[in-house]
C-alpha cells in the first residue's frame, strides 16, 4: 500500500480576491482551471515548489477556516519578500515556537490559515 502527499482543497468566494493572494501576493503558480461551463464556481489547482493546493468556489467542497502548515526552506528570505509587496491585507511576521519550529501565519481572503514553517535546532 502507498500513500503519497495529500492535496488540501480550501474554499473561495471570490476568483478575483483568490488569485490576488495566491497567485500575485505569495507567487503561487495556476497548474490548471477547471469550470463545468461558463459561470460556474472555478476550481483550481496552484503549486509553489512542492506545496500543491486545490482552491474551490464549489459548495460543499470544503469549509471555511482550515488551518495548513506548509515547510518553507527559507522562511526570512519568504517573510521579506513577501513584506517588500506591500500588500494591505496582510503584514506578516515570525514567531519562534517552543516545539521547534519557526512560523508565519498568513489568513487568506476566505478565512483560511496559512502556516510557513520552518524547523529549528531547538532540542
Amino acid at each position: 500500500m502507498l500513500f503519497d502527499k495529500p492535496t488540501p482543497i480550501l474554499r473561495s468566494f471570490d476568483e478575483a480576491k483568490t488569485k490576488e493572494f495566491y497567485i500575485d501576493f505569495l507567487e503561487f503558480k495556476i497548474e490548471w482551471e477547471h469550470r463545468f461551463e461558463e459561470n460556474t464556481p472555478l476550481y483550481m489547482q496552484i503549486s509553489k515548489g512542492d506545496c500543491i493546493l486545490h482552491i474551490s468556489e464549489h459548495h460543499g467542497d470544503s469549509s471555511p477556516g482550515a488551518t495548513l502548515r506548509i515547510n518553507v526552506s527559507d522562511l526570512d528570505a519568504f517573510q521579506k519578500q513577501l513584506s517588500e509587496k506591500n500588500y494591505q491585507y496582510s503584514r506578516p511576521g515570525i514567531q519562534d515556537q517552543s516545539w521547534g519550529t519557526r512560523d508565519m501565519t498568513i489568513a487568506d481572503p476566505f478565512g483560511n490559515k496559512l502556516i510557513f514553517t520552518e524547523e529549528t535546532n531547538v532540542q
